[in-house]
Protein backbone atom coordinates (compact mmCIF):
# COMPACT_ATOMS: atom_id res chain seq x y z
CA UNK A 1 0.00 0.00 0.00
CA UNK A 2 1.29 3.45 -1.28
CA UNK A 3 1.51 6.77 1.08
CA UNK A 4 -1.62 8.02 -0.68
CA UNK A 5 -3.98 4.72 0.04
CA UNK A 6 -2.51 4.72 3.26
CA UNK A 7 -3.80 7.91 3.90
CA UNK A 8 -7.36 7.11 2.39
CA UNK A 9 -7.76 4.40 4.84
CA UNK A 10 -7.61 6.24 7.99
CA UNK A 11 -8.63 4.16 11.26
CA UNK A 12 -10.90 6.71 12.18
CA UNK A 13 -12.96 6.42 8.82
CA UNK A 14 -12.66 2.92 8.81
CA UNK A 15 -14.46 2.42 12.37
CA UNK A 16 -16.84 5.16 11.49
CA UNK A 17 -17.47 3.53 7.70
CA UNK A 18 -17.56 0.03 10.07
CA UNK A 19 -21.05 1.46 11.81
CA UNK A 20 -22.60 2.84 9.40
CA UNK A 21 -22.75 -0.17 7.43
CA UNK A 22 -23.76 -2.31 10.17
CA UNK A 23 -26.65 0.61 10.53
CA UNK A 24 -27.65 0.22 7.42
CA UNK A 25 -28.08 -3.28 7.56
CA UNK A 26 -30.04 -2.83 11.06
CA UNK A 27 -32.21 -0.13 9.53
CA UNK A 28 -33.07 -2.89 6.60
CA UNK A 29 -34.13 -5.27 9.10
CA UNK A 30 -36.28 -2.89 11.19
CA UNK A 31 -37.98 -2.15 8.02
CA UNK A 32 -38.49 -5.50 6.94
CA UNK A 33 -40.23 -6.09 10.92
CA UNK A 34 -42.20 -3.19 11.22
CA UNK A 35 -43.30 -3.67 7.89
CA UNK A 36 -44.40 -7.05 7.68
CA UNK A 37 -48.27 -8.25 7.44
CA UNK A 38 -47.41 -12.12 9.02
CA UNK A 39 -46.78 -12.75 12.86
CA UNK A 40 -43.97 -14.89 12.03
CA UNK A 41 -41.92 -11.81 10.56
CA UNK A 42 -43.31 -8.75 12.82
CA UNK A 43 -43.94 -10.57 15.74
CA UNK A 44 -41.28 -14.00 15.74
CA UNK A 45 -38.56 -11.74 14.02
CA UNK A 46 -38.05 -14.41 11.11
CA UNK A 47 -36.56 -12.95 9.30
CA UNK A 48 -32.72 -10.96 8.27
CA UNK A 49 -31.37 -8.54 6.01
CA UNK A 50 -27.64 -7.96 4.93
CA UNK A 51 -25.40 -6.09 3.15
CA UNK A 52 -23.01 -7.21 -0.19
CA UNK A 53 -20.13 -6.08 -2.00
CA UNK A 54 -20.01 -6.13 -5.34
CA UNK A 55 -18.29 -9.69 -5.66
CA UNK A 56 -21.09 -11.22 -3.22
CA UNK A 57 -19.34 -11.43 0.57
CA UNK A 58 -21.35 -9.99 2.96
CA UNK A 59 -20.38 -6.54 4.28
CA UNK A 60 -22.59 -6.39 7.06
CA UNK A 61 -25.38 -7.89 8.72
CA UNK A 62 -28.20 -6.95 10.99
CA UNK A 63 -28.15 -8.23 13.97
CA UNK A 64 -30.89 -11.35 13.53
CA UNK A 65 -30.84 -14.94 12.98
CA UNK A 66 -27.84 -16.91 12.17
CA UNK A 67 -30.17 -19.59 10.17
CA UNK A 68 -30.59 -16.97 7.56
CA UNK A 69 -27.77 -14.78 7.29
CA UNK A 70 -25.36 -17.77 6.47
CA UNK A 71 -27.97 -18.48 3.56
CA UNK A 72 -28.12 -15.11 2.14
CA UNK A 73 -24.24 -15.65 0.72
CA UNK A 74 -25.51 -18.20 -1.19
CA UNK A 75 -28.83 -16.63 -3.03
CA UNK A 76 -26.22 -13.91 -3.96
CA UNK A 77 -23.85 -16.18 -5.19
CA UNK A 78 -26.59 -17.65 -7.56
CA UNK A 79 -27.19 -14.16 -8.48
CA UNK A 80 -23.80 -13.34 -9.87
CA UNK A 81 -23.59 -17.13 -11.23
CA UNK A 82 -26.42 -16.55 -13.82
CA UNK A 83 -26.46 -12.52 -14.46
CA UNK A 84 -23.28 -10.26 -14.98
CA UNK A 85 -23.61 -7.05 -13.29
CA UNK A 86 -23.12 -5.39 -16.70
CA UNK A 87 -26.73 -6.84 -17.71
CA UNK A 88 -28.54 -5.67 -14.64
CA UNK A 89 -30.36 -2.34 -13.90
CA UNK A 90 -31.37 0.08 -11.38
CA UNK A 91 -34.71 -1.37 -9.73
CA UNK A 92 -33.85 -5.13 -10.65
CA UNK A 93 -34.74 -7.42 -8.05
CA UNK A 94 -33.97 -11.56 -7.60
CA UNK A 95 -36.12 -13.38 -5.82
CA UNK A 96 -35.66 -17.01 -5.15
CA UNK A 97 -36.29 -20.17 -2.67
CA UNK A 98 -35.15 -23.42 -4.43
CA UNK A 99 -33.12 -25.32 -1.92
CA UNK A 100 -31.46 -26.82 -4.59
CA UNK A 101 -30.67 -24.01 -5.97
CA UNK A 102 -28.62 -21.11 -4.34
CA UNK A 103 -31.75 -20.56 -1.31
CA UNK A 104 -32.46 -22.71 1.99
CA UNK A 105 -36.00 -24.56 3.03
CA UNK A 106 -39.23 -23.29 0.71
CA UNK A 107 -40.76 -20.95 3.08
CA UNK A 108 -37.70 -18.65 3.32
CA UNK A 109 -37.56 -16.26 0.27
CA UNK A 110 -34.57 -14.51 -0.74
CA UNK A 111 -34.87 -10.74 -2.31
CA UNK A 112 -31.79 -8.90 -3.65
CA UNK A 113 -31.39 -6.08 -5.32
CA UNK A 114 -27.96 -4.64 -6.90
CA UNK A 115 -27.05 -0.83 -5.61
CA UNK A 116 -25.69 1.37 -9.10
CA UNK A 117 -23.58 4.35 -8.05
CA UNK A 118 -22.18 6.27 -11.47
CA UNK A 119 -23.61 3.38 -13.37
CA UNK A 120 -22.28 0.70 -12.03
CA UNK A 121 -23.57 -2.30 -9.59
CA UNK A 122 -21.49 -1.22 -6.64
CA UNK A 123 -23.39 -3.45 -3.76
CA UNK A 124 -26.33 -5.61 -3.38
CA UNK A 125 -28.65 -5.51 -0.41
CA UNK A 126 -30.57 -9.01 0.35
CA UNK A 127 -32.93 -9.89 2.60
CA UNK A 128 -34.57 -12.95 3.26
CA UNK A 129 -37.83 -13.96 5.24
CA UNK A 130 -39.64 -16.83 6.60
CA UNK A 131 -43.12 -16.43 5.02
CA UNK A 132 -46.30 -17.91 6.45
CA UNK A 133 -47.22 -19.61 3.65
CA UNK A 134 -45.76 -21.06 0.91
CA UNK A 135 -48.29 -23.82 -0.51
CA UNK A 136 -47.54 -27.48 0.07
CA UNK A 137 -49.48 -30.74 1.75
CA UNK A 138 -50.20 -28.73 5.40
CA UNK A 139 -50.79 -25.08 6.04
CA UNK A 140 -47.61 -23.08 6.75
CA UNK A 141 -45.53 -25.35 4.35
CA UNK A 142 -43.80 -27.43 7.29
CA UNK A 143 -44.98 -30.88 6.73
CA UNK A 144 -42.80 -33.35 9.10
CA UNK A 145 -43.85 -35.85 7.01
CA UNK A 146 -42.69 -34.68 3.49
CA UNK A 147 -40.78 -37.37 1.81
CA UNK A 148 -40.08 -35.14 -1.22
CA UNK A 149 -39.77 -31.31 -1.74
CA UNK A 150 -42.37 -31.26 -4.24
CA UNK A 151 -44.79 -31.65 -1.06
CA UNK A 152 -43.72 -28.99 0.69
CA UNK A 153 -44.66 -25.87 -2.03
CA UNK A 154 -43.79 -23.41 -4.26
CA UNK A 155 -40.03 -23.35 -5.81
CA UNK A 156 -39.27 -20.82 -6.83
CA UNK A 157 -36.29 -20.60 -9.45
CA UNK A 158 -33.91 -17.28 -9.54
CA UNK A 159 -36.00 -14.83 -11.75
CA UNK A 160 -36.55 -11.40 -11.57
CA UNK A 161 -38.88 -10.04 -9.55
CA UNK A 162 -38.81 -6.63 -10.50
CA UNK A 163 -37.36 -5.56 -13.65
CA UNK A 164 -36.11 -1.64 -13.98
CA UNK A 165 -38.25 -1.30 -11.26
CA UNK A 166 -41.75 -2.80 -13.13
CA UNK A 167 -43.37 -5.50 -10.94
CA UNK A 168 -43.44 -9.23 -12.93
CA UNK A 169 -46.71 -9.85 -13.08
CA UNK A 170 -46.25 -13.58 -13.87
CA UNK A 171 -44.22 -14.14 -10.62
CA UNK A 172 -46.72 -12.46 -8.56
CA UNK A 173 -49.56 -14.49 -10.27
CA UNK A 174 -48.01 -17.96 -9.56
CA UNK A 175 -47.41 -16.80 -6.28
CA UNK A 176 -50.72 -15.83 -5.08
CA UNK A 177 -52.42 -18.48 -6.80
CA UNK A 178 -50.42 -21.67 -5.02
CA UNK A 179 -50.28 -20.21 -1.32
CA UNK A 180 -53.12 -20.15 1.05
CA UNK A 181 -53.32 -16.74 2.49
CA UNK A 182 -52.11 -14.54 -0.51
CA UNK A 183 -52.33 -10.84 0.88
CA UNK A 184 -50.04 -12.12 3.97
CA UNK A 185 -47.77 -13.23 1.30
CA UNK A 186 -47.34 -10.75 -0.59
CA UNK A 187 -48.08 -7.91 1.63
CA UNK A 188 -44.83 -9.75 3.21
CA UNK A 189 -42.70 -9.45 0.00
CA UNK A 190 -43.38 -6.33 -0.07
CA UNK A 191 -41.95 -5.51 3.34
CA UNK A 192 -38.82 -7.45 1.85
CA UNK A 193 -39.13 -4.94 -1.21
CA UNK A 194 -39.08 -1.95 1.53
CA UNK A 195 -36.12 -3.00 3.41
CA UNK A 196 -33.60 -3.71 0.05
CA UNK A 197 -34.80 0.54 -0.87
CA UNK A 198 -33.63 1.61 2.41
CA UNK A 199 -30.86 -0.52 1.99
CA UNK A 200 -29.73 1.45 -0.98
CA UNK A 201 -31.00 4.65 -0.37
CA UNK A 202 -28.10 4.54 2.44
CA UNK A 203 -25.40 3.26 0.55
CA UNK A 204 -25.69 5.40 -2.15
CA UNK A 205 -25.96 8.25 0.27
CA UNK A 206 -22.24 6.74 1.38
CA UNK A 207 -20.84 5.99 -2.13
CA UNK A 208 -21.76 9.47 -2.80
CA UNK A 209 -19.89 10.63 0.85
CA UNK A 210 -16.50 8.67 0.39
CA UNK A 211 -17.01 8.32 -3.59
CA UNK A 212 -16.66 4.72 -5.14
CA UNK A 213 -13.58 3.42 -5.24
CA UNK A 214 -12.58 4.82 -1.73
CA UNK A 215 -15.86 2.91 -0.16
CA UNK A 216 -15.15 0.01 -1.88
CA UNK A 217 -11.62 -0.24 -0.59
CA UNK A 218 -12.99 0.71 2.52
CA UNK A 219 -15.05 -2.32 2.76
CA UNK A 220 -12.49 -4.35 1.44
CA UNK A 221 -10.60 -3.80 4.39
CA UNK A 222 -12.75 -4.60 7.24
CA UNK A 223 -13.54 -8.15 5.47
CA UNK A 224 -9.81 -8.39 5.30
CA UNK A 225 -9.88 -7.72 9.23
CA UNK A 226 -12.32 -9.49 10.33
CA UNK A 227 -10.29 -12.21 8.66
CA UNK A 228 -7.44 -11.70 10.39
CA UNK A 229 -9.13 -10.89 14.09
CA UNK A 230 -10.92 -14.46 13.23
CA UNK A 231 -7.79 -16.06 12.45
CA UNK A 232 -5.90 -14.53 15.46
CA UNK A 233 -8.77 -16.36 17.34
CA UNK A 234 -8.80 -19.82 15.50
CA UNK A 235 -4.75 -19.65 16.35
CA UNK A 236 -5.83 -19.52 20.29
CA UNK A 237 -7.59 -23.05 19.99
CA UNK A 238 -5.22 -26.46 21.08
CA UNK A 239 -4.26 -27.92 17.41
CA UNK A 240 -5.32 -31.31 16.61
CA UNK A 241 -8.47 -33.06 15.58
CA UNK A 242 -11.61 -33.50 17.43
CA UNK A 243 -14.81 -35.68 16.83
CA UNK A 244 -18.44 -35.64 18.16
CA UNK A 245 -21.65 -36.53 17.39
CA UNK A 246 -25.04 -36.03 18.70
CA UNK A 247 -28.37 -37.02 17.72
CA UNK A 248 -31.90 -36.17 16.34
CA UNK A 249 -35.33 -37.87 17.82
CA UNK A 250 -36.48 -39.03 14.38
CA UNK A 251 -36.63 -37.73 10.94
CA UNK A 252 -40.53 -37.49 11.26
CA UNK A 253 -41.37 -40.69 9.35
CA UNK A 254 -39.23 -43.19 11.26
CA UNK A 255 -40.41 -42.46 14.34
CA UNK A 256 -37.79 -45.23 16.09
CA UNK A 257 -34.57 -44.19 14.67
CA UNK A 258 -32.20 -41.67 15.74
CA UNK A 259 -30.79 -39.83 13.20
CA UNK A 260 -26.81 -38.77 13.99
CA UNK A 261 -24.40 -35.81 13.12
CA UNK A 262 -21.07 -36.39 13.24
CA UNK A 263 -18.11 -33.90 12.76
CA UNK A 264 -14.31 -33.83 13.14
CA UNK A 265 -13.16 -30.66 13.89
CA UNK A 266 -9.35 -30.41 12.65
CA UNK A 267 -7.46 -26.81 14.13
CA UNK A 268 -4.31 -26.16 11.61
CA UNK A 269 -2.55 -23.20 12.75
CA UNK A 270 -5.40 -20.33 11.53
CA UNK A 271 -7.18 -22.74 9.47
CA UNK A 272 -10.42 -24.52 10.49
CA UNK A 273 -11.99 -27.42 8.75
CA UNK A 274 -15.02 -29.42 9.68
CA UNK A 275 -15.65 -32.96 8.28
CA UNK A 276 -19.03 -34.63 8.34
CA UNK A 277 -18.27 -37.89 7.37
CA UNK A 278 -19.91 -40.50 9.64
CA UNK A 279 -23.13 -38.35 9.52
CA UNK A 280 -25.65 -40.29 8.52
CA UNK A 281 -26.87 -40.97 4.91
CA UNK A 282 -30.03 -38.72 3.66
CA UNK A 283 -33.30 -39.60 5.22
CA UNK A 284 -36.97 -39.84 4.31
CA UNK A 285 -38.03 -37.22 6.51
CA UNK A 286 -37.98 -33.48 6.16
CA UNK A 287 -34.91 -32.83 8.37
CA UNK A 288 -32.14 -33.00 5.99
CA UNK A 289 -30.05 -30.12 5.85
CA UNK A 290 -29.24 -28.66 2.39
CA UNK A 291 -25.71 -27.08 1.64
CA UNK A 292 -26.70 -23.17 2.56
CA UNK A 293 -28.30 -24.56 5.78
CA UNK A 294 -25.50 -25.99 7.11
CA UNK A 295 -23.25 -23.21 6.04
CA UNK A 296 -25.46 -21.22 8.46
CA UNK A 297 -24.19 -23.36 11.79
CA UNK A 298 -21.05 -23.70 10.31
CA UNK A 299 -20.57 -19.12 9.84
CA UNK A 300 -22.47 -19.30 13.58
CA UNK A 301 -19.83 -21.39 15.21
CA UNK A 302 -16.89 -19.06 13.63
CA UNK A 303 -18.38 -15.99 14.84
CA UNK A 304 -19.31 -17.82 18.60
CA UNK A 305 -15.64 -18.51 18.62
CA UNK A 306 -14.01 -15.65 16.93
CA UNK A 307 -12.74 -12.40 18.07
CA UNK A 308 -16.24 -10.45 19.45
CA UNK A 309 -14.90 -7.26 18.13
CA UNK A 310 -14.22 -8.64 14.40
CA UNK A 311 -16.38 -6.60 11.96
CA UNK A 312 -19.40 -8.62 11.44
CA UNK A 313 -18.92 -9.64 7.95
CA UNK A 314 -17.82 -12.35 5.39
CA UNK A 315 -14.50 -11.82 6.37
CA UNK A 316 -14.73 -13.91 9.12
CA UNK A 317 -15.92 -17.12 7.44
CA UNK A 318 -12.37 -16.99 5.30
CA UNK A 319 -10.63 -19.46 7.23
CA UNK A 320 -13.20 -22.15 7.11
CA UNK A 321 -13.44 -25.36 4.95
CA UNK A 322 -15.97 -28.11 5.19
CA UNK A 323 -16.44 -31.76 3.89
CA UNK A 324 -20.21 -32.48 3.33
CA UNK A 325 -20.76 -35.84 1.89
CA UNK A 326 -22.76 -35.96 -1.07
CA UNK A 327 -26.06 -38.20 -0.06
CA UNK A 328 -25.80 -37.60 3.58
CA UNK A 329 -28.08 -35.61 5.86
CA UNK A 330 -25.56 -32.73 5.45
CA UNK A 331 -25.55 -32.74 1.61
CA UNK A 332 -29.08 -34.73 0.68
CA UNK A 333 -29.41 -35.05 -3.07
CA UNK A 334 -32.85 -33.59 -4.60
CA UNK A 335 -35.83 -34.48 -4.49
CA UNK A 336 -35.20 -34.89 -0.56
CA UNK A 337 -37.62 -33.30 1.47
CA UNK A 338 -35.39 -30.32 4.01
CA UNK A 339 -38.42 -28.22 5.04
CA UNK A 340 -37.61 -29.09 8.73
CA UNK A 341 -33.73 -28.34 8.24
CA UNK A 342 -33.71 -25.88 11.10
CA UNK A 343 -34.21 -28.52 13.61
CA UNK A 344 -30.51 -30.47 11.98
CA UNK A 345 -29.13 -26.63 11.71
CA UNK A 346 -29.13 -26.32 15.29
CA UNK A 347 -27.86 -30.08 16.64
CA UNK A 348 -25.07 -29.28 13.55
CA UNK A 349 -24.27 -26.19 15.58
CA UNK A 350 -24.34 -28.10 19.21
CA UNK A 351 -22.52 -30.77 17.72
CA UNK A 352 -19.28 -28.84 16.61
CA UNK A 353 -19.39 -26.78 19.82
CA UNK A 354 -19.13 -30.18 21.15
CA UNK A 355 -16.35 -31.15 19.47
CA UNK A 356 -14.65 -27.87 20.64
CA UNK A 357 -15.21 -28.95 23.97
CA UNK A 358 -11.66 -30.36 24.92
CA UNK A 359 -9.67 -27.78 21.99
CA UNK A 360 -10.94 -25.08 24.25
CA UNK A 361 -11.80 -25.90 27.83
CA UNK A 362 -13.63 -23.89 29.98
CA UNK A 363 -15.18 -21.97 27.32
CA UNK A 364 -17.84 -23.81 25.78
CA UNK A 365 -21.08 -24.13 27.70
CA UNK A 366 -22.88 -26.85 27.80
CA UNK A 367 -25.65 -27.71 25.54
CA UNK A 368 -28.57 -25.94 24.79
CA UNK A 369 -32.11 -27.35 24.80
CA UNK A 370 -31.72 -28.12 21.25
CA UNK A 371 -35.82 -27.91 20.82
CA UNK A 372 -36.70 -25.45 18.33
CA UNK A 373 -39.89 -25.89 18.91
CA UNK A 374 -42.26 -24.89 15.97
CA UNK A 375 -46.29 -24.61 16.31
CA UNK A 376 -48.33 -23.97 12.91
CA UNK A 377 -52.22 -23.86 13.06
CA UNK A 378 -54.10 -23.71 9.62
CA UNK A 379 -57.41 -23.87 8.95
CA UNK A 380 -60.66 -21.85 8.50
CA UNK A 381 -62.19 -19.40 11.08
CA UNK A 382 -66.10 -19.92 10.73
CA UNK A 383 -66.32 -16.02 12.71
CA UNK A 384 -64.71 -14.61 9.64
CA UNK A 385 -64.35 -16.96 7.11
CA UNK A 386 -61.51 -16.33 6.17
CA UNK A 387 -58.39 -18.73 5.62
CA UNK A 388 -56.11 -18.51 9.07
CA UNK A 389 -52.32 -19.60 9.03
CA UNK A 390 -50.19 -18.92 11.98
CA UNK A 391 -46.87 -19.71 13.96
CA UNK A 392 -46.04 -19.78 17.40
CA UNK A 393 -42.99 -20.10 18.84
CA UNK A 394 -41.71 -20.88 22.61
CA UNK A 395 -38.18 -22.12 23.54
CA UNK A 396 -36.04 -23.77 25.98
CA UNK A 397 -32.86 -23.01 27.88
CA UNK A 398 -29.43 -22.11 27.03
CA UNK A 399 -26.87 -24.17 28.79
CA UNK A 400 -25.12 -23.69 32.06
CA UNK A 401 -21.58 -21.80 31.26
CA UNK A 402 -18.03 -21.37 33.18
CA UNK A 403 -19.19 -17.45 34.29
CA UNK A 404 -22.88 -18.62 35.07
CA UNK A 405 -26.35 -20.04 34.91
CA UNK A 406 -27.93 -20.74 31.60
CA UNK A 407 -30.68 -17.63 30.59
CA UNK A 408 -34.46 -19.35 30.90
CA UNK A 409 -36.25 -19.78 28.01
CA UNK A 410 -33.88 -17.97 25.11
CA UNK A 411 -33.97 -19.37 21.35
CA UNK A 412 -30.14 -18.21 20.77
CA UNK A 413 -27.36 -19.25 18.57
CA UNK A 414 -28.91 -20.09 15.10
CA UNK A 415 -32.28 -19.39 15.83
CA UNK A 416 -32.61 -16.46 17.77
CA UNK A 417 -35.94 -15.57 17.37
CA UNK A 418 -38.39 -13.93 19.35
CA UNK A 419 -41.42 -15.77 21.35
CA UNK A 420 -44.92 -15.00 19.98
CA UNK A 421 -46.68 -13.14 22.83
CA UNK A 422 -50.07 -14.88 23.87
CA UNK A 423 -52.32 -11.14 22.45
CA UNK A 424 -51.17 -11.62 19.46
CA UNK A 425 -52.26 -14.88 18.74
CA UNK A 426 -55.13 -14.38 20.63
CA UNK A 427 -56.11 -10.59 18.46
CA UNK A 428 -55.54 -12.17 15.01
CA UNK A 429 -56.30 -15.69 15.41
CA UNK A 430 -59.20 -18.48 17.31
CA UNK A 431 -56.79 -19.48 19.33
CA UNK A 432 -56.32 -18.58 23.67
CA UNK A 433 -53.27 -19.44 25.14
CA UNK A 434 -54.13 -21.01 28.97
CA UNK A 435 -50.38 -21.53 30.06
CA UNK A 436 -47.54 -19.93 29.55
CA UNK A 437 -45.16 -20.60 32.31
CA UNK A 438 -41.57 -21.19 33.22
CA UNK A 439 -41.26 -25.67 34.00
CA UNK A 440 -39.74 -25.89 37.45
CA UNK A 441 -36.67 -28.70 37.81
CA UNK A 442 -36.14 -28.30 33.36
CA UNK A 443 -32.73 -27.13 33.45
CA UNK A 444 -29.87 -29.32 34.07
CA UNK A 445 -28.26 -29.51 37.02
CA UNK A 446 -24.43 -28.40 37.28
CA UNK A 447 -22.79 -25.91 39.57
CA UNK A 448 -24.16 -23.67 36.87
CA UNK A 449 -27.75 -24.13 36.21
CA UNK A 450 -29.46 -24.62 32.41
CA UNK A 451 -31.35 -22.36 31.82
CA UNK A 452 -35.60 -23.13 31.63
CA UNK A 453 -37.84 -24.54 29.24
CA UNK A 454 -41.62 -22.74 29.20
CA UNK A 455 -44.54 -24.66 29.28
CA UNK A 456 -47.09 -23.83 26.61
CA UNK A 457 -51.05 -24.37 26.16
CA UNK A 458 -53.25 -23.40 23.61
CA UNK A 459 -56.72 -24.33 22.47
CA UNK A 460 -58.96 -23.57 19.38
CA UNK A 461 -61.69 -21.92 20.38
CA UNK A 462 -63.57 -22.16 16.52
CA UNK A 463 -63.97 -24.94 13.75
CA UNK A 464 -61.02 -27.12 13.40
CA UNK A 465 -57.37 -26.87 12.48
CA UNK A 466 -54.57 -28.68 10.94
CA UNK A 467 -51.71 -28.23 13.79
CA UNK A 468 -47.78 -28.82 12.48
CA UNK A 469 -45.31 -29.51 16.05
CA UNK A 470 -41.82 -29.61 14.77
CA UNK A 471 -39.41 -30.05 17.45
CA UNK A 472 -36.80 -32.43 19.56
CA UNK A 473 -35.00 -33.94 22.35
CA UNK A 474 -38.11 -36.09 23.37
CA UNK A 475 -35.98 -38.66 22.85
CA UNK A 476 -32.24 -37.45 23.09
CA UNK A 477 -30.79 -35.09 25.67
CA UNK A 478 -28.56 -32.11 25.71
CA UNK A 479 -25.35 -32.75 26.90
CA UNK A 480 -23.77 -31.51 30.49
CA UNK A 481 -20.23 -30.97 30.60
CA UNK A 482 -18.18 -31.20 33.74
CA UNK A 483 -20.02 -32.73 35.92
CA UNK A 484 -23.22 -30.40 34.95
CA UNK A 485 -26.42 -33.29 34.41
CA UNK A 486 -28.99 -33.38 31.23
CA UNK A 487 -31.81 -31.65 31.24
CA UNK A 488 -35.47 -34.17 31.33
CA UNK A 489 -36.91 -34.92 28.11
CA UNK A 490 -39.34 -32.15 26.28
CA UNK A 491 -42.48 -33.89 25.87
CA UNK A 492 -46.26 -32.57 24.01
CA UNK A 493 -49.80 -34.03 24.56
CA UNK A 494 -53.60 -33.07 22.60
CA UNK A 495 -56.12 -32.78 25.35
CA UNK A 496 -59.12 -33.75 23.60
CA UNK A 497 -63.04 -32.82 24.45
CA UNK A 498 -64.32 -35.93 26.45
CA UNK A 499 -60.71 -35.32 28.85
CA UNK A 500 -58.70 -37.57 27.91
CA UNK A 501 -55.07 -37.09 26.73
CA UNK A 502 -52.96 -38.42 23.39
CA UNK A 503 -49.25 -37.96 23.86
CA UNK A 504 -47.97 -36.61 20.66
CA UNK A 505 -43.98 -36.74 19.20
CA UNK A 506 -41.54 -34.23 17.98
CA UNK A 507 -43.05 -34.33 14.98
CA UNK A 508 -45.95 -34.76 13.61
CA UNK A 509 -49.27 -33.25 11.39
CA UNK A 510 -52.37 -33.29 13.67
CA UNK A 511 -56.26 -32.67 13.55
CA UNK A 512 -57.51 -30.43 16.23
CA UNK A 513 -61.34 -29.58 17.13
CA UNK A 514 -62.79 -26.74 18.71
CA UNK A 515 -62.16 -27.26 22.70
CA UNK A 516 -59.18 -29.05 22.41
CA UNK A 517 -55.77 -27.91 23.18
CA UNK A 518 -52.25 -28.77 22.42
CA UNK A 519 -49.85 -29.21 25.64
CA UNK A 520 -46.28 -28.83 25.29
CA UNK A 521 -43.35 -28.99 27.94
CA UNK A 522 -39.80 -27.71 26.37
CA UNK A 523 -36.58 -28.82 27.93
CA UNK A 524 -34.13 -26.82 29.59
CA UNK A 525 -30.36 -26.63 28.86
CA UNK A 526 -27.79 -28.51 30.18
CA UNK A 527 -26.00 -28.07 33.56
CA UNK A 528 -21.80 -27.30 33.84
CA UNK A 529 -20.02 -28.42 36.78
CA UNK A 530 -20.80 -30.68 39.58
CA UNK A 531 -24.66 -29.69 41.08
CA UNK A 532 -22.46 -30.41 44.53
CA UNK A 533 -20.32 -27.52 43.93
CA UNK A 534 -23.22 -25.19 43.00
CA UNK A 535 -23.39 -22.08 46.15
CA UNK A 536 -25.64 -23.31 48.78
CA UNK A 537 -27.65 -19.88 49.07
CA UNK A 538 -28.15 -19.80 45.45
CA UNK A 539 -30.39 -22.99 45.64
CA UNK A 540 -32.08 -21.34 48.23
CA UNK A 541 -32.69 -18.74 46.07
CA UNK A 542 -33.89 -21.09 42.85
CA UNK A 543 -36.30 -22.63 45.51
CA UNK A 544 -37.19 -19.28 46.10
CA UNK A 545 -37.90 -18.14 42.28
CA UNK A 546 -39.85 -21.33 41.88
CA UNK A 547 -36.93 -22.39 39.33
CA UNK A 548 -35.83 -25.78 41.43
CA UNK A 549 -38.01 -27.90 43.78
CA UNK A 550 -37.30 -28.50 47.54
CA UNK A 551 -37.07 -32.46 46.46
CA UNK A 552 -34.29 -31.36 43.46
CA UNK A 553 -32.74 -29.15 45.75
CA UNK A 554 -32.08 -32.41 48.42
CA UNK A 555 -31.40 -34.69 45.43
CA UNK A 556 -29.75 -32.99 42.93
CA UNK A 557 -27.54 -30.61 44.65
CA UNK A 558 -28.15 -32.03 48.04
CA UNK A 559 -29.41 -28.73 50.03
CA UNK A 560 -31.67 -29.78 52.92
CA UNK A 561 -33.33 -27.62 55.58
CA UNK A 562 -34.68 -24.89 53.24
CA UNK A 563 -36.92 -22.67 54.78
CA UNK A 564 -38.62 -20.44 51.68
CA UNK A 565 -40.12 -17.26 53.88
CA UNK A 566 -36.40 -17.00 55.59
CA UNK A 567 -34.21 -18.11 52.74
CA UNK A 568 -32.29 -20.19 54.74
CA UNK A 569 -31.10 -23.64 55.00
CA UNK A 570 -29.36 -26.47 57.00
CA UNK A 571 -25.58 -25.76 56.91
CA UNK A 572 -24.80 -28.55 58.88
CA UNK A 573 -27.48 -30.61 57.44
CA UNK A 574 -26.36 -29.55 54.10
CA UNK A 575 -22.86 -30.44 54.42
CA UNK A 576 -23.28 -33.80 55.38
CA UNK A 577 -25.99 -34.75 52.58
CA UNK A 578 -23.05 -33.61 50.19
CA UNK A 579 -20.51 -35.65 51.59
CA UNK A 580 -22.53 -38.89 51.70
CA UNK A 581 -23.62 -38.17 48.15
CA UNK A 582 -19.87 -37.62 46.91
CA UNK A 583 -19.13 -40.90 48.67
CA UNK A 584 -21.66 -42.87 46.81
CA UNK A 585 -20.84 -41.42 43.48
CA UNK A 586 -17.84 -42.27 41.82
CA UNK A 587 -15.22 -39.16 41.23
CA UNK A 588 -16.03 -37.21 38.23
CA UNK A 589 -13.94 -38.15 35.58
CA UNK A 590 -16.39 -37.67 32.13
CA UNK A 591 -16.74 -34.86 30.34
CA UNK A 592 -20.09 -34.94 28.84
CA UNK A 593 -23.36 -36.29 30.10
CA UNK A 594 -26.60 -36.72 28.19
CA UNK A 595 -27.87 -39.61 30.51
CA UNK A 596 -24.87 -41.67 29.52
CA UNK A 597 -21.63 -40.51 30.95
CA UNK A 598 -18.29 -40.17 28.24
Amino acid sequence: MNRMEARALDPITLEVVRNRLDAIAQEMQDALVRSGYSNIIKEGHDCSAALFDCNGEVAAQATALPAQLGCLPSAVRRVLQQFKPESMSDGDVFILNDPYDGGTHLPDIALIAPVFHEASVVAFTACIAHHQDIGGKTPGSLPTDSTEIFQEGLRIPLVKLYDKGTPNAVVHAFIERNVRIPNIVLGDLGAQLAALNVGKARLITLFEQHGTAQLIAYMSELLNRAEILTRRAIEQIRPGSYSFEDYLDSDGIDADRLVRIRVTVTVRSSDLHIDFNGSDAQVRGPINADKAAVMSAVYFVAKAIGDPTAPNNGGCYRPITVNLPEGSIVNPRPPAAVNGRTITMKRIADTILGALVPAMPQKIPAAPSGLVRVLVFGGNDPASGRTFVCTDFSTGGTGGHPQGDGVDSLETDIANTMNMPAESLELHYPLRVHRYVLIRDSGGAGTHRGGLGVEREIELLRGEATVTLREDRHRTKAWGLYGGEPPPFAHAEIRHLDGSKTVIPSKGVFRLLAGERIHCWATGGAGYGDALDRDPGVVVQDVVDDKVSMESAADRYGVVGIDRGRRIYDEAGTKARRQAMRARRSPISWTYDRGTRE
